[in-house]
This record gives structure tokens, C-alpha cells and sequence, in this order.
């Protein structure tokens, strides 16, 4: 474990940065963007939602692929074919162009998450996975501290070689997507199997505990993985997975914005979304920690949940805009903090192609709370004049998810 400590998991981690901050980008060139082509809030908000469609459509069949043709090879394609997409968006000329970019850069990049969650199903025993997830799921806060000063100093960049800060953002973005890509072909082995720096013993041992842990638990391997998609324990986790990222992505769309409100710089407004995603990569280490050591899952889950709903909610009710940010920034903690150990449940009922169909149905089905949120929290906002009503969706969304998850772990505890 060790090993794939010091081996893998700091690649995995470095291209999920590069990832994350690809999604994070078009919050960032909004701020220009938006009026260049002309585009209302919500209008943006469906171009920038269009990701998720592609990426929805999808995904299934990229964690398919990637169980039959290998990691190494798959994450290679799905990195340069959405580095190549997020650089043509530098070069978007009207909506109709952005919103073409956007649906085709979920379909590049559909895969990659779940195919992470896929491996460390491959690479890891049970009980380590929720702290790998964890430590996995740091990579994307990093990006967010990286990203947000990163993409504010590109937008005050406005002029730089005759383009826009927008266009900037996309460029510099997209252009170490393609590269790592490439590097992926010589770094990432297929499995434990090719893992030079892993003895024959240590391949051995491996594959036995994992093999071993599949069989006592009872682990369900459809025929065809396909069957997966119709699991109704896999469709009651997808379910309760949406409010997840409803909440996170409505929260990153909208925190860029709100911060603008100081009156401060972009590249101010950048550093200032580091504290955030400082407080939620502390919560990602402790969560995940927490739970191994106490055995304990369900609480590990909901009480982050109701953390997130109830600071969204009070990040509007109280005064001063320091408090608001505070409030923000603990919200973000409690949303993201309970996804590592939630990611353990499919592993638990599923194994080989399946476990890959089902993990990528369920980040599919619940990604699609991107789309909601991005489309939902900019209409609310404009029906109402207000940031208290969409804080309270999004912090509704958080307690569905939350009581669902008592009702999945009665259903998966009730088939054991």
C-alpha cells in the first residue's frame, strides 16, 4: 500500500488537479466571457451545463472501454481529447460554437473520475479505499486553491498576445491536459499486474486479499456489466448522489461571484477562493481517517451533508460579507468531505466489469446535478433577486441526499 503510495497515487492526484481545473475554468471566464458573446446568466449557465449531458451520455461506455482496453491507454485518450476541446474554446466565436465545445468536452473527459474509483478497486483492499479516495479527492482542492488565483491572474492578463483573459484561461488550461496525456503512455501501468515497482510476492498478495475480500462479501459480477445500469441498489446510490454535486457545483459556480462582490481584483478574487478549498482538503483527510478508525460509514456521510446545508443556509442570513465568506468556506468542507467514504459503497456490492459499469452510472446519474445547478441556481436567482432562495435548494438537494443515505445502507445491510 505503501508503494502505491509513493507510484500512483501522486500521478493520479496530479492529472485530477489538471482536470479540476479544466472544470473550474469556465467559472473564471464568465466573468469576461459572458459579455464578449453576448450571453445572459442563464444563457452561460446552459452552455456551461451542456458538459454534463455529454458527460452523462457517456460515461458508462468510457468506463467500459477502460476495463476492457486498460488504464493506461484510456486515461492517455480521455486527457489529450479533452486538452484539444478546452483549448478550441479559447477560440469560441458565438454561443452556438460554445455550446457545441462544451457538450463535446463532457464526452472527451466522461470516464476519468469514475475510472479512478474503478482502479482503486483494482489496486486497493476494502478498507483502504476510503482514505485513497480521500487523498484523491485533495488533488481537486488543490486545483481549486491552484486554479482560482491562477485563472483571476490570466483574466487580468486582458490583451496579452492579442486575446482576451478569457481566452487565455482556456489556452494555458487545456495545453497541460494534452501533455500529461502523453505522459500518461510511459507512467501508468494497466494494473498491480505490470507494476514494476510491485515484487511477484507483493502481486500475489494482492491479488489474493482482493479476490479473497470479493468472495466473503458476497460481491455481485453480472454476466453482463451492463446489467449493472438496472441494479436497483446502484440506482438507489445514484440517486442519492445527486445532491452531492448539485450542491459543490452550484457552490464553485456561484463563489467566484460572490467574492467579485468585494470590489477586489481578479487576481485578488483568485486568492481569496483558496481559503474555501484550504478548509475542505483538512476535512478530506480527517473525514476519511475518522471513519477507518471508528468502523463507522453512515454518520461519516450524512453529518458532513448537514454541516454543508446548514452553513449554505446561514452564509445568506447573517451580515457582513466576511462572515458570508466564512460560512462559505465550511459548507464547501462539509459538501466534499463526505464523498470519500460514500464512494465505498458501490465496491461493496459489486466487483470486476460491473463494479466499473455501476460506479460510472452512479457519477453519471449524479453528475447531472451539475446541470440542474447550473441551469436551476441562475433562474432562481433571476425569479427572485435573491441569494437566500438558491442557498436553500441547494441546502434541500444536501438533506435528501443525507436521509437517503439511511435508507441505502437499510437496503445494502438487508441483502448481506
Amino acid at each position: 500500500m505503501a508503494k502505491f503510495m509513493r507510484h500512483i497515487m501522486p500521478f493520479l492526484g496530479l492529472i485530477y488537479l489538471i482536470a479540476y481545473v479544466d472544470r473550474q475554468n469556465v467559472g473564471f471566464a464568465k466573468l469576461q466571457m459572458a459579455g464578449d458573446l453576448h450571453l445572459s446568466e442563464s444563457a452561460y449557465g446552459l452552455g456551461a451545463s451542456l458538459f454534463f449531458v455529454g458527460y452523462f451520455l457517456f460515461e458508462v461506455p468510457s468506463n467500459l472501454f477502460l476495463a476492457k482496453l486498460g488504464a493506461r491507454l484510456w486515461f492517455a485518450r480521455i486527457m489529450v481529447s479533452w486538452g484539444l476541446v478546452t483549448v478550441a474554446l479559447g477560440f469560441t466565436q458565438n454561443p452556438a460554437m460554445f455550446y457545441a465545445l462544451r457538450f463535446l468536452l463532457g464526452v472527451c473527459e466522461a470516464g476519468f473520475f469514475p475510472g479512478v474509483l474503478y482502479l482503486l478497486t483494482v489496486w486497493m483492499p476494502q478498507d483502504h479505499r476510503a482514505r485513497m479516495v480521500g487523498w484523491f479527492m485533495i488533488a481537486s482542492v488543490v486545483a481549486n486553491a491552484v486554479g482560482a488565483p491562477l485563472c483571476g491572474w490570466l483574466l487580468d492578463l486582458d490583451g496579452t498576445f492579442g486575446l482576451r483573459g478569457w481566452q487565455l484561461v482556456f489556452l494555458a488550461t487545456g495545453g497541460p491536459a494534452v501533455l500529461m496525456g502523453f505522459v500518461t503512455l510511459f507512467w501508468l501501468p494497466d494494473g498491480p499486474a505490470k507494476a514494476r515497482f510491485y515484487t511477484d510476492e507483493e502481486k500475489a498478495w494482492l491479488l489474493e486479499r482482493i479476490t479473497s475480500e470479493d468472495s466473503e462479501m458476497g460481491k455481485t459480477d453480472h454476466p453482463n456489466p451492463i446489467a449493472a445500469l438496472l441494479d436497483r441498489r446502484i440506482l438507489l446510490i445514484a440517486g442519492t448522489y445527486v445532491g452531492f454535486p448539485l450542491a459543490a457545483y452550484g457552490l464553485s459556480y456561484w463563489l467566484p461571484t460572490v467574492v467579485k462582490g468585494f470590489g477586489v481584483s481578479n487576481t485578488v478574487n483568485g486568492f481569496l477562493n483558496i481559503i474555501p478549498w484550504v478548509c475542505t482538503a483538512l476535512a478530506l483527510w480527517w473525514v476519511p481517517r475518522h471513519s477507518h478508525r471508528t468502523g463507522e460509514k453512515t454518520w461519516h456521510i450524512v453529518g458532513p451533508l448537514a454541516v454543508g446545508a446548514v452553513f449554505l443556509i446561514l452564509s445568506v442570513v447573517v451580515p457582513g460579507p466576511v462572515w458570508k465568506f466564512a460560512f462559505l468556506s465550511i459548507a464547501a468542507a462539509g459538501i466534499f468531505s463526505a464523498q470519500p467514504v460514500y464512494w465505498t459503497l458501490p465496491s461493496t456490492i459489486l466487483r470486476g466489469a460491473s463494479v466499473a459499469a455501476g460506479l460510472a452510472a452512479i457519477n453519471s446519474v449524479g453528475n447531472m446535478g451539475g446541470f440542474v445547478a447550473q441551469n436551476v441556481v441562475p433562474i432562481i436567482h433571476d425569479a427572485t433577486g435573491s441569494n437566500f432562495m438558491p442557498m436553500l435548494f441547494l441546502a434541500a438537494c444536501l438533506c435528501a441526499s443525507g436521509l437517503l443515505v439511511f435508507v441505502v445502507q437499510r437496503v445494502l445491510g438487508a441483502e448481506k
